[in-house]
């Protein structure tokens, strides 16, 4: 009976319940899209960087493994590199940032071939001028792009000669010489990576290149995807925090408002309730069990309002944005939701169990 009583309350009052189920949805939503960008941004990152097929990845001193900066590493240690033990192969790139989180990456399209087997063409073809550039499939496509399109970059215009399949290395590539010389980097490099002649060497090479240049950050390829985590890059977990305080928030206001409209508007209802031998714990319970029903079905909105955020990225920015469905932040995300709903509805149920039955009786 009191679940009936709670489900008609809620049918009797459509708007103001479709609203509060989509305040809480959004919440939700808010919540687990921003955690979905920062984890499908780090995953499509380190991806990209364990596509190029090597299998360790240098930097040079003082940089920022999550980082755009510039070339400082010296285009003389691709040598160096190549005359150690157990070397095969040393690919030197250059990234300069484009604006926002974009890069453009240069990089010996020759050398890369030889270690990663190149790129896979849907369209069009390698360099051959100065000015052309590979573009992948996201990039194409968000910027509607073609084999023969004109692309701006660093004030530059740029002929788009090739696209390719995404997944390896970066999204916008072009010749290493012209872009060092372009961004006054001639002779430098942003990353180096290294293929040794047999996987199980990797170890071998990494501790003895740690020894001679104990300086600078190496990694393998294991601990590359590893340390692609919202953890280890500064400021977003305080970042996402915030949001999910504003979304707590939010989703406070929303459920105590509607609640204590709705406690107002059922006022003389409360009376007849009360003067029925209703006791306030009854009265509690049924705002308590809207309020549950509300944070639960809102949180379940959420969770597939994600799917839609999820194609409006996919579809509208898949070069800039990567988000990932993230089914394991559901249940905190939920139970934060939840959480703030029943606080919210707190004060409004306490008002309402506290009514006297003739005065709730007499209200207008």
């Amino acid at each position: 009976m009191t679940n009936k009583l709670v489900l008609a309350n809620l049918k009797h009052r459509p708007v103001r319940t479709l609203l509060s189920l989509l305040a809480i949805g959004v919440e939700v939503c808010m919540m687990l899209t921003l955690v979905g960008l920062s984890e499908g941004m780090l995953e499509d990152a380190a991806r990209r960087a364990t596509g190029v097929g090597a299998d360790i990845l240098i930097r040079a001193p003082g940089t920022s493994l999550i980082s755009m900066s510039s070339a400082s590493l010296s285009e003389k240690y691709l040598s160096f590199f190549l005359d150690q033990p157990h070397v095969r192969i040393a690919v030197g790139t250059v990234e300069q940032p484009t604006g926002g989180v974009s890069t453009v990456t240069g990089l010996d399209l020759a050398e890369f071939t030889a270690m990663s087997g190149g790129f896979k063409f849907i369209d069009g073809r390698p360099f051959r001028n100065p000015r052309d550039v590979i573009v992948d499939e996201y990039y194409a496509r968000q910027n509607n792009l073609t084999v023969g399109s004109t692309l701006k970059l660093l004030n530059q215009d740029w002929n788009v000669c090739g696209i390719v399949e995404p997944g390896k290395l970066a999204r916008v590539v072009v010749s290493r010489q012209v872009l060092q010389d372009l961004t006054g980097a001639t002779g430098k490099l942003s990353r180096i990576f290294l293929e040794p002649a047999a996987p199980e060497n990797t170890a071998a090479v990494i501790a003895a290149l740690k020894e001679k240049l104990p300086d600078f950050p190496i990694y393998s390829m294991a601990e590359l995807t590893s340390l692609y985590s919202v953890s280890n890059v500064p400021g977003l977990s305080a970042f996402i925090g915030v949001i999910i305080a504003l979304g707590i928030i939010v989703g406070f206001l929303v459920v105590f408002l509607s609640m204590y409209t709705a406690v107002l508007e059922r006022t003389r209802e409360v009376g007849i309730l009360k003067a029925l031998g209703a006791s306030p714990f009854y009265i509690l319970n049924i705002i308590f069990r809207e309020t549950a029903v509300l944070a639960v079905a809102g949180s379940a909105l959420g969770i597939i309002l994600t799917y839609g955020s999820r194609w409006a990225v996919m579809t509208f920015a898949p070069a800039a944005l990567t988000q990932k469905i993230v089914p394991d932040w559901w249940p905190i995300a939920g139970g934060i939701a939840i959480a703030g709903a029943v606080i919210g509805a707190f004060y409004p149920a306490w008002k309402a169990a506290g009514q006297d039955a003739i005065e709730a009786l007499s209200y207008e």
